[in-house]
């Protein structure tokens, strides 16, 4: 505090430095020693559950592929065709998405996709042949399409920048633990009593979570309204070159993530000879090890920016150095001898983590809670075309081929362009400041 003036002075013209609080201007960060409350705490475990359930019905046609194969005789294109069907709506509709979730409520948005992605997985179960199939993937994808971009509104609006690297953490272990429970419980339970069953049981139960979150959501908040300007447009989002940076990191990372998602189980049962339990356990570790790593990396990126780092030299080393590792244990695992194909398959799993923790903690600070979900959308759909591209490309690869050394290449080249996107794309991590528009604009864009 400092001295004030003698009695015998004349008073400031102006108001001291040390007026209350009240009256300085608003900051743009509140102060880094505010805790999170119970309420967003429960909010982000429930986003996190959302997603664990969403790659657990993703990915469990994967799991599923080895019967699915002989049961429709299917051949490996038409089978990396059906795996990657779901993301042909997932990223062609993120960027409407992402309107949606600037535009209206987006709880309510949220909660509509939900409802939709789980009545499609309980129909999976009941029917058969390749193309009604094909049709519900299509639609657990249309579903599926708004949780990226409601994941990053709530989050922009509700966390302050060094929360964001937990709270995006808690959604990056979500999505890791869904795969690793999905290989785990899904592998025992489609081994024992089949695959259908399994796919029903999970849809019902996926209902259950709208439960809570009708029950819990955090109160509508809407930054537009607060300030009455429009959210940018898309076009103004793409004029910044850190928006292609994430763009084409984005690719590189779910590349990896969705060949191994997709093509995974039927790998280390086909081209490795492993029993379906044996799958699941390996298969498993290496999710919940990243689910670990994860959480581990969003924690210690929030405390080095609360210590004096900046965004930039905190998060991006992580999200590339996480991918660059990825990509490169993985290829290693599938040209290394016998002995070390598992260890090193695990580790490349779970290398994703590190990297994932801090992937929307970038976006959403560059976007500001004004563009997140479009942003998010934009990143999000152009990034997801990997999962339209890898489990088609890699089927195309083994019936040319019929070994996996060819697509881990693939996976681990990707990955590297993707982790230095992160590094020489991407600008410097802080607010990007958008040009004001009025609010009755909003109605066009």
């Amino acid at each position: 505090m400092p001295t004030p003036p003698p009695p015998s002075q004349p008073p400031p013209s102006q108001p001291p430095s040390s007026q209350p609080p009240s009256s300085q201007p608003p900051s743009s960060q509140p102060p880094s020693s505010q805790l999170l409350t119970g309420k967003l705490w429960r909010v982000l475990i429930l986003l996190g559950l959302s997603i664990f359930i969403s790659y657990i019905d993703r990915s469990n046609l994967s799991i599923a592929a080895p019967l699915i194969k002989d049961e429709l005789h299917l051949s490996a294109s038409q089978l990396g065709l059906l795996l990657s069907s779901f993301f042909w709506t997932y990223a062609f509709l993120q960027l409407i998405s992402g309107w949606l979730v600037d535009r209206l409520n987006v709880n309510w948005v949220f909660a509509g996709g939900f409802f939709l992605w789980s009545v499609a997985t309980i129909v999976t179960g009941l029917v058969h042949g390749f193309f009604l199939l094909l049709t519900l993937r299509l639609l657990l994808g249309v579903g599926e399409s708004v949780a990226y971009p409601s994941y990053s509104k709530i989050i922009s609006l509700h966390y302050r920048e060094e929360h964001r690297g937990i709270a995006n953490s808690i959604i990056s272990a979500g999505l890791a633990l869904g795969p690793g429970f999905g290989l785990l419980a899904g592998g025992l339970l489609i081994a024992k009593f089949g695959w259908r069953g399994f796919f029903i049981f999970l849809g019902l139960i996926s209902l259950c979570w709208l439960i809570p979150w009708l029950t819990w959501m955090p109160p509508a908040k809407s930054a537009i309204h607060q300030d009455k300007i429009a959210a940018p447009s898309y076009a103004a989002i793409l004029l910044q070159r850190s928006a292609w940076g994430t763009i084409f990191a984005q690719f590189g990372y779910n590349y990896v993530s969705y060949f191994l998602l997709t093509w995974l189980p039927f790998y280390l049962v086909r081209e490795k000879h492993f029993s379906m339990a044996s799958m699941a356990k390996i298969g498993a570790t290496g999710y919940i090890l990243s689910a670990f790593l994860a959480i581990c990396s969003g924690w210690l990126s929030d405390r080095l920016i609360r210590s004096g780092g900046t965004p930039t030299r905190v998060r991006k080393p992580f999200v590339a150095g996480g991918l660059a590792g990825a990509g490169t244990l993985l290829f290693l695992s599938a040209v290394s001898p016998p002995a070390w194909n598992v260890p090193l398959l695990i580790l490349g799993i779970a290398c994703q983590g590190i990297s994932s923790s801090n992937i929307w903690a970038i976006s959403q600070t560059l976007a500001g809670p004004y563009a997140a979900g479009r942003w998010t959308g934009v990143q999000n759909g152009s990034g997801n075309l990997a999962g339209i591209v890898a489990p088609a490309l890699t089927g195309f690869i083994l019936d040319r081929t019929g070994h996996f050394e060819w697509p881990f290449a693939v996976a681990a080249l990707v990955a590297l362009a993707g982790a230095s996107s992160w590094l020489f794309i991407v600008g410097p991590v802080r607010p990007i400041t958008w040009p004001e528009r009025p609010a009755a604009h909003l109605a066009s864009t």
